[in-house]
């Protein structure tokens, strides 16, 4: 019998990281997060309805150290495209027995651009030099197509879209 437990989320941190180190020197940064689910609603019309999971991100002997990554750059408000694993955690309140599924993070992406100079998704303005786009190098010939894609022009797509020669893979 197969197994997969994976889940790719985008969405915005719901408040800032909280971080606790252990006496062994690990980590963990935990959060939360909110995606958003379309809905029909009862009128008939489409909106969105939030969905809050709570997200953990932990250092790691062999690979990143990922509660120093979250805790350093990772604020409220802030997008990120999120991978991880789902965890059910079980406990006792009150004599009551609770659960929840619970998010560990293994990698993450931002989604929002650079600005200051600083981390991505940090705060401020970007400057006036990081918004001009790089300048095409002169010596590409013009029938070769670009070696990077270009975001800033419209796709090609469908029926008589372009060519074979424009596809990049």
């Amino acid at each position: 019998m197969a197994n997969l437990n994976k889940v790719m989320l985008i969405g915005r941190l719901t408040r800032d990281p909280e971080t606790r180190t252990f006496t062994n020197g690990g980590k963990v940064a935990k959060f939360g997060f909110a995606v958003s689910n379309r809905k029909k609603l009862p009128d008939g019309t489409w909106g969105e309805e939030p969905v809050f999971v709570d997200v953990s991100a932990f250092n790691r002997e062999t690979g990143r150290k990922l509660a120093d990554l979250v805790e350093q750059y990772m604020h409220k408000g802030h997008q990120f495209y999120i991978e991880g694993h789902l965890v059910f955690e079980q406990w006792e309140k009150d004599g009551q027995k609770q659960s929840k599924l619970r998010v560990v993070m293994d990698d993450f992406q931002f989604l929002e651009p650079r600005q200051d100079g600083g981390a991505p998704g940090e705060g401020g303005q970007r400057s006036q030099q990081a918004r001009k786009p790089a300048a095409a190098p002169a010596a590409r010939p013009a029938a070769s197509p670009p070696m990077e894609p270009n975001y800033d022009e419209p796709a090609h797509s469908g029926p008589g879209g372009g060519t074979e020669e424009e596809i990049p893979f």
